[in-house]
């Protein structure tokens, strides 16, 4: 028997989809690039370096309730309002300060 070749997950990293972008530059093109570059077209909302400016500002923010998949979408889905945002953090409760503070990150960064 042959060696195989495996490769293993070593770390998974939720991605907003500017940085998926960012990576699918460096990868040879395939049907499977052509299917994610469509992809990107139809939902990417922000260029990579709104998205990056987003996310630090969003961090600076230091809420303990904002985790890493959190950020993810706020950056690609942008929420215009509190109603949009709590779709997202569907299970945690924001305060009104919080809300606002997210919010007005987000309205800076689009």
């Amino acid at each position: 028997m042959g060696a195989k070749n495996y490769k293993m997950i070593l770390e998974r990293t939720p991605l907003n989809l500017s940085e998926v972008e960012t990576i699918l530059k460096d990868i040879p093109e395939s049907p499977k690039k052509e299917v994610a570059d469509e992809y990107l077209k139809k939902f990417l909302k922000l260029k990579p370096a709104a998205a990056k400016k987003m996310k630090e500002e969003l961090e600076k923010l230091d809420i303990v309730k904002i985790k890493r998949e959190y950020v993810v979408k706020i950056i690609d889905i942008v929420p215009e309002d509190a109603s949009d945002l709590n779709k997202i953090f569907a299970d945690v409760s924001l305060t009104e300060d919080e809300t606002n503070k997210i919010l007005s990150v987000v309205k800076n960064n689009k």
